[in-house]
């Protein structure tokens, strides 16, 4: 009767020997190996050696339990480097950024602090060598030398690699998840601006030529009404604005991607907004002022993408405000 074969993930016995002597015939070096069966259904020997018995069993004992941790057919094990499972997280990160779901501008702030923080602190470990307390220590010092938002940004990068890690079954668990918190001193609270503020600060730059060029009033009129930040205002397009009922969709921002220039890239938090509670000082109606550049201009990698609303090719719409 066969022998049934090893379990997926399992090894069989461990044999030692002696692989070196002294001049007077002591062993001085001896190996230990055993058969492990792969996730791809082989059986391969691990090998390891020491310079006595118990320690190179020890250390074939351990590389076997460290192979057992690995998943999807070998991609990635505990024994390989951070510097090789980030390079996995950055394709994993493209690949969002094309589906739409993540920005560009985000994976620029997290190379930033990979190539700057994250590699230099923990590039060289292996996966398996990543703890909780490691990784508070280096987080820790972030937080010391550069500050909370920065300590912030490595703790997400860290912990987003360490789930990947988690899901090829390197690891078991995600060391970052008991990592302490990032407290931040409290900012000073945000002042709204007063209805006095707005005519005056309206007044003024209807006032000054330069900002009148530029359609600043315009701009400053769009986003007062909309609650909208400047480089969502700046990326409006023609076909995302309803002038029958007042409404424009804030779906993207402008931002500058590496290798690209300025574009339009996804808005954290879509939505529709109506420009219809803009406040008049008496005209009645405001022009805000909507900028498209056609035709699409090709991108490096030679898609095309309407170009943001910047001021190029100025055309106007009057929309309709109370008060």
């Amino acid at each position: 009767m066969a022998r049934p074969p090893l379990p997926i993930g399992s090894w069989g016995e461990i044999s030692t020997w002696v692989t070196q002597t002294d001049d007077e015939g002591n062993p001085t070096k001896y190996k230990s190996q055993a058969r492990y069966r792969d996730h791809d259904g082989h059986v391969r020997p691990v090998s390891a050696y020491g310079k006595t018995k118990a320690t190179s069993r020890q250390a074939v004992l351990k590389k076997l339990q460290d192979r057992a941790k690995t998943g999807h057919g070998g991609d990635l094990t505990a024994m390989h480097k951070i510097n090789h499972l980030l390079d996995l997280w950055e394709e994993k990160f493209k690949e969002q950024i094309a589906d739409g779901t993540r920005s560009p501008t985000s994976l620029d702030t997290y190379l930033r602090a990979i190539k700057n923080h994250v590699r230099p602190a923990l590039g060289e470990l292996r996966i398996g060598e990543v703890s909780t307390p490691r990784v508070d220590t280096v987080i820790s010092e972030i937080k010391k030398n550069t500050g909370p938002p920065t300590a912030r940004t490595c703790r997400a990068v860290i912990s987003g690699m360490m789930q990947l890690a988690v899901r090829y079954g390197a690891i078991t668990g995600n060391p970052v998840r008991e990592v302490e918190s990032i407290e931040h001193p409290a900012k000073k609270p945000a002042r709204a601006i007063s209805a006095d503020e707005i005519t005056l600060l309206r007044a003024h730059l209807k006032a000054d030529p330069t900002a009148v060029r530029a359609d600043l009033p315009d701009l400053v009129t769009f986003m007062l009404g909309t609650g909208a930040r400047i480089g969502e205002s700046l990326a409006v397009l023609w076909s995302q604005i309803d002038l029958d009922t007042a409404t424009v969709d804030i779906t993207h921002t402008i931002a500058r991607i590496k290798g690209e220039g300025p574009g339009r890239s996804p808005a954290s938090s879509p939505v529709l907004v109506s420009p219809g509670v803009l406040q008049s000082s008496g005209t009645g109606s405001v022009g805000v002022a909507i900028h498209r550049s056609d035709p699409p201009t090709a991108m490096a990698s030679g898609a095309t993408r309407p170009m943001p609303l910047i001021r190029s090719a100025p055309a106007r719409a009057t929309l309709p405000i109370t008060g």
